[in-house]
């Protein structure tokens, strides 16, 4: 293909030149990425880049005990692999699919030709992993000092962020995971929030009926983030 079209789009593929696009969409693979799906472990040699469209990827800190958070996430604003042109080889973290939809996927030496061009690529790529950077320092700032519902909050935002609908497919166990609490913890922060009129809340559905609310219980952490994204991510126009 020799343009990439999909709707919604992936905002960092359709910022590119078309001339740096042409070059990429030859080698682009659409795929489904399903609930669930890990799309690497930490450690793991890096073959492929992914570009989320509908989908949402969370990237997950594991302990040797097998407890994990989650430290950053990735929808169709950017990019899943930022390791790989920051002149590493593996992850040092796992990818799971947080929300199903679909995306692309680039194999590494690809995008390694185009970062090497110095070009519209680069500079995008630079600007969204500082704004990735941005984001996991404050999600560790936000796990020590705030309560669960100010983190929860927060997640369902950024989420809400990437998606075009008001609705997010995740399990319990896997917001456990990303959030590194009990299920029951997050039981506890889904009922009061939908108590609240914020959420409605069924097994392995949530739907968002008040987003105000969300950000009125949500701490600082979620703008700070938002802030950073739109002042970088908006010169991708």
């Amino acid at each position: 293909m020799s343009k990439v079209e999909t709707s919604p789009s992936n905002r960092l593929l359709g910022a590119l030149s078309d001339e740096a696009l042409n070059r990429l969409s030859i080698n682009l693979e659409p795929v489904d990425m399903h609930l669930g799906q890990v799309l690497y472990e930490a450690g793991e040699e890096l073959k492929y880049v992914y570009f989320p469209v509908t989908s949402i990827v969370s990237l997950l800190c594991i302990l040797e005990s097998g407890a994990s958070a989650e430290i950053a996430m990735v929808g169709n604003e950017g990019i899943v692999g930022v390791s790989m042109f920051m002149s590493g080889k593996t992850s040092m973290n796992r990818a799971v699919v947080q929300n199903a939809g679909s995306g692309y996927r680039l194999k590494t030496k690809f995008l390694k030709k185009e970062f090497s061009l110095s070009g519209s690529m680069t500079q995008l790529l630079l600007r969204y992993t500082q704004a990735l950077i941005t984001l996991m320092a404050q999600t560790a700032v936000c796990n020590r000092h705030h309560s669960l519902e100010q983190q929860f909050c927060r997640w369902l935002l950024l989420s809400l962020d990437r998606l075009e609908s008001n609705e997010l497919l995740v399990t319990q166990e896997l917001i456990a995971n990303m959030l590194g609490v009990r299920r029951e913890t997050v039981t506890e922060a889904a009922g009061k929030l939908q108590r609240l009129g914020a959420i409605h809340y069924q097994r392995g559905h949530i739907t968002v009926l008040d987003r105000t609310k969300l950000e009125t219980h949500s701490c600082e952490c979620y703008q700070v983030v938002k802030n950073e994204f739109d002042r970088l991510l908006n010169q991708y126009r």
